[in-house]
């Protein structure tokens, strides 16, 4: 029982220093921009933190961090931008692929913003910020090796707590008693 949080520590430690597979499972997903044709500008509204216009594979956005968090507004009225339809949708996911299409193949199904690739990554759209967010088995596996390494094992934040508490308390022992031996023996050894 001792032995159980150091061994998940040892491995998950392991893992965590050489990183296999992270740089896909947390890949940054961007949407795919293109230079802009050179007369367009931004006019700016008060209460805009700030402001960035953006071409897109579907045109130009204006970007708009207010106080309410970003709005993508269409440039020539700077009302909000309407979704894209299912097809709209697709071309900027599938644009956006090709920056690794090993990784993220081809949509088999959307849902809302959300597509779900034959490679069995999900990526999900915010519309609002025009920025993706990718996830797959490899990002399940790696985020279940973090709740092991920390203790989380419940899925209760507060049952993870005791058990972390456990965990520790269980590690201290181990510490306490392996220096007791080693002392001891180092006892032995000048006599």
């Amino acid at each position: 029982m001792l032995l159980l949080p150091l061994l998940g520590w040892a491995a998950t430690g392991a893992i965590f220093f050489i990183k296999p597979g992270y740089g896909d499972a947390y890949e940054l997903l961007a949407v795919k921009t293109y230079p802009l044709a050179g007369e367009e500008s931004i006019r700016t509204q008060a209460g805009w933190r700030e402001a960035r216009l953006v071409r897109t594979i579907l045109g130009t956005h204006v970007l708009a961090r207010t106080d309410a968090g970003w709005r993508n507004l269409d440039p020539s009225s700077l009302q909000p931008a309407p979704i894209p339809g299912e097809e709209g949708l697709m071309r900027l996911l599938r644009d956006a692929f090709t920056a690794n299409p090993d990784r993220y193949g081809k949509i088999v199904r959307l849902v809302d913003r959300t597509a779900t690739t034959d490679t069995g990554v999900e990526v999900v759209l915010d519309w609002d910020r025009l920025s993706l967010q990718q996830k797959g088995k490899d990002t399940a596996r790696i985020d279940t090796l973090y709740r092991i390494h920390y203790l989380q094992w419940t899925g209760n934040k507060t049952a993870d707590k005791f058990v972390g508490g456990i965990g520790l308390l269980l590690l201290v022992a181990l510490t306490l008693l392996g220096a007791r031996l080693a002392l001891g023996s180092l006892g032995g050894f000048l006599k």
